[in-house]
């Protein structure tokens, strides 16, 4: 499977998008809610989302964390996003 955009970039993405919506990335990993490898498959389908022109709109319109109770509809992981918060 071929990943295209920048790696880097779309880490970014995926992260700025979980902490607008509460998402603690460090703490899921430590408390066994996402692996290393399931971190990996979120940055990857980001990298092959068609929304991202959206997705950096979305962002920029974020006022302070977090901002959102969940992550945009056209987002391609934002419902693994969303069951990723502490419940």
């Amino acid at each position: 499977m071929c990943f295209p955009g920048d790696t880097d970039f779309h880490f970014w993405l995926t992260r700025s998008v979980g902490r607008s919506i509460g998402l603690n990335f460090r703490q899921a990993l430590d408390d066994g809610r996402l692996s290393p490898d399931g971190y990996l498959g979120l940055v990857q389908a980001c990298q092959v989302c068609e929304h991202v022109a959206s997705c950096q709109h979305w962002l920029g319109g974020q006022k302070g964390l977090p901002r959102q109770k969940r992550a945009p509809e056209f987002c391609r992981i934002g419902e693994k996003l969303d069951a990723l918060k502490p419940h």
